[in-house]
C-alpha cells in the first residue's frame, strides 16, 4: 500500500513535469496523450491525477500563482494604493507574456454559479480584488472598475502579443498604454458616438 502511494506521488511529480516542459512548448492545447506518453504512463493515470485539461493547466501554474498571490499580499503594505495595483497588475501581465498557455488558461474561465476556489482566477481574484478596493477607495481608479476588467485586460495584452517578435516589450507598452489612456487630459467625454 505505501509502495502504491509513492509510485502515485512519483507519477504525479513525472507527469507535472512533463505537463510543464509540453504547456510551455505547446500552450494550454499540449497534448494530453504526448504527455501521458513521455511521462511513461498511460492517459487513464494522467486522467485519475488531472481529470480536466484545466485540472492540468492549474497544476502547472500552481508556483506561480502562489508568487503573484504572495506578491498581491506584500504590496498590500505599499503606502499608496495606485502603485501597488499597479506594480500587480504589471506582474501579472509580464506573467501571462512569459508562461505560454497562462493567458489561455484563464481566458477559458467562464463565471461558474459554484466557483472553485482554487482555480487561478479565483485565486488571482482572491489577492488582487483588496489591492483594487484600496484604489479605488484613494480615488486613483474609478469606481465601476472590477477585477473582471482587470484580468481581461491583462489577459488580452498577453494574447495580443504572444507572437510578436519582442513580446514582453509590445506588451509593456500596451500596459502603460492601457494606465495612461489615449488622451487622459481629455477623457471620453469628447468621444463621439457616431
Amino acid at each position: 500500500m505505501t509502495g502504491q502511494r509513492s509510485d502515485a506521488r512519483r507519477n504525479y511529480q513525472r507527469i507535472l513535469a512533463v505537463a510543464e516542459a509540453e504547456v510551455a512548448a505547446h500552450g494550454a492545447e499540449a497534448s494530453l496523450e504526448q504527455i501521458a506518453r513521455t511521462a511513461g504512463v498511460g492517459s487513464a493515470t494522467v486522467r485519475r491525477h488531472f481529470p480536466t485539461r484545466r485540472a492540468l493547466l492549474e497544476a502547472v501554474f500552481q508556483k506561480r500563482i502562489e508568487g503573484l498571490c504572495e506578491r498581491a499580499h506584500r504590496l498590500s503594505a505599499t503606502e499608496d494604493g495606485r502603485t501597488a495595483l499597479l506594480e500587480w497588475l504589471h506582474a501579472l501581465v509580464r506573467y501571462a507574456v512569459s508562461a505560454r498557455g497562462f493567458a489561455d488558461t484563464l481566458s477559458y474561465e467562464p463565471p461558474a454559479e459554484d466557483p472553485s476556489p482554487h482555480s487561478c482566477g479565483n485565486r488571482l481574484a482572491a489577492a488582487g480584488t483588496p489591492l483594487l478596493q484600496r484604489a479605488v477607495r484613494d480615488k486613483a481608479v474609478a469606481p465601476h472598475v472590477t477585477f473582471h476588467d482587470l484580468l481581461t485586460l491583462a489577459v488580452g495584452i498577453a494574447l495580443a502579443t504572444e507572437h510578436h517578435k519582442d513580446p514582453e516589450t509590445q506588451a509593456d507598452r500596451l500596459f502603460r498604454l492601457a494606465v495612461e489612456g489615449l488622451s487622459p487630459e481629455r477623457g471620453i467625454a469628447e468621444v463621439s458616438e457616431n
